[in-house]
């Protein structure tokens, strides 16, 4: 008994940390992105407008490939070697922004690196739920993984680039992507359980009204994202704080994110998962309005980046646990990659591309105001569409 147990325990330890190790990179790979690929964009003289196009193509793709990606992987039953190709190409792609500083030619690398790159999060996300089983209120502890990789990002590359050229950013990349590869080489295989609606078309399980609500409220989420994604690295800039500054205030949000993850599990056996989505909204619309309003203050300003616990990681793993509840069997990557695409991808390339004109016309203020306006309303689709169904403890509840 010893033995089968120890092995067990052993293999189970050896999976967490091959997931873990993907989260670790990919997100790191969005941490170099998110904070400090607009300043190289800048550094080579592109304007907002081109700046937002370019900043938008993840988004763009994350909303167009992976659903290609998902119908693939359950079609063919090869989640993984679906997700290492993508690795592998991504890598490749990516190479390509060493031979252009042109607009044309970095939107083309951008899209096909973003393509491949894009495809790989959702079915990731699909075998993490699948090797958690019935245990989903941890997922939050596996994807924390992530946070300290874009932790470790934002704060190495922010005290980096206050005493090396912005352009070293484009070797950063190449050492992210290819770790990114040698991990999807070692996520572990799952096995796909059977489900009662792997007979129903995958729109029907989209279209039920409690499916409805939550796709649109977390692309309203995205959307508000969007301009904190590409312009707020520059803001800070441009109100005198220093990268290393901008990099600590990015970590200080993804280090309240982590602690809100691992807390999780507490807080899921204790309040309902729509209750607490109602608690990220709200703590939404006040975070955008302290970053448009209270940049030269810095308590407001660290203030709001505390509050990225509750606009992402709360809100986040709420989210995956209830897609998770929606969409199981073979239908499970394809329903993955429809939020994904749906909200992160659409919400997120809404939100980007309306805040260029926004910052350029009206100032970095009404373009947050704007971001708080659409986490209000998402709010409002919540509370206007919401029942609480009182749910066994670890299990998640609706909203309908």
């Amino acid at each position: 008994m010893f033995i089968p147990t120890f092995v067990a325990v052993t293999l189970h330890k050896n999976y967490y940390w091959r997931i873990a190790g993907f989260y670790f990179f990919y997100f790191a790979s969005v941490g170099m992105f998110a904070s400090y690929w607009s300043l190289y964009l800048q550094s080579i003289h592109f304007n907002a407008m081109q700046i937002a196009i370019l900043m938008s193509v993840q988004p763009v793709m994350r909303m167009l490939s992976p659903t290609l990606w998902g119908w693939l992987a359950d079609r063919t039953g090869q989640r993984l070697m679906i997700v290492q190709l993508a690795a592998l190409c991504s890598v490749l792609s990516y190479l390509g922004v060493f031979f252009t500083t042109e607009f044309a030619g970095l939107l083309l690398v951008m899209m096909v690196m973003s393509f491949f790159w894009s495809a790989s999060m959702p079915l990731v996300e699909a075998t993490t739920l699948t090797y958690l089983g019935k245990h989903t209120a941890r997922y939050g502890r596996i994807r924390s993984w992530g946070s300290l990789g874009f932790i470790v990002s934002v704060l190495g590359l922010g005290y980096a680039f206050d005493t090396i050229a912005i352009a070293w950013i484009l070797w950063v990349g190449v050492a992210i992507q290819f770790g990114i590869f040698l991990f999807a080489r070692q996520i572990p295989p799952t096995e796909v359980l059977v489900h009662h609606t792997d007979n129903q078309p995958i729109m029907r399980l989209v279209l039920q009204p409690q499916v409805l609500v939550l796709f649109g409220a977390c692309f309203l989420m995205a959307l508000a994202h969007g301009p904190l994604y590409i312009f707020y690295s520059i803001y800070l800039v441009e109100h005198d704080y220093s990268k290393s500054a901008v990099g600590w205030l990015w970590a200080l949000g993804v280090i309240c994110e982590i602690a809100v993850f691992f807390a999780m599990p507490w807080l899921m056996m204790r309040f309902t998962l729509s209750k607490i989505m109602i608690v990220s909204f709200a703590c939404a619309v006040l975070r955008f309005l302290l970053i448009g309003w209270g940049v030269d203050l810095l308590p407001l300003t660290l203030f709001a980046q505390v509050l990225h616990a509750a606009t992402f990681g709360a809100f986040h793993a709420v989210a995956m646990a209830l897609v998770h509840q929606y969409f199981r069997g073979r239908h499970q990557s394809k329903g993955q990659a429809l939020f994904g695409s749906f909200t992160y991808g659409a919400g997120g390339m809404v939100g980007g591309l309306l805040s260029a004109p926004l910052w350029e016309h009206w100032g970095a203020s009404v373009m947050y105001s704007f971001s708080a306006l659409a986490a209000f309303l998402g709010l409002l689709l919540i509370l206007w569409k919401l029942r609480i169904v009182v749910a066994p403890r670890n299990q998640p509840d609706s909203i309908i």
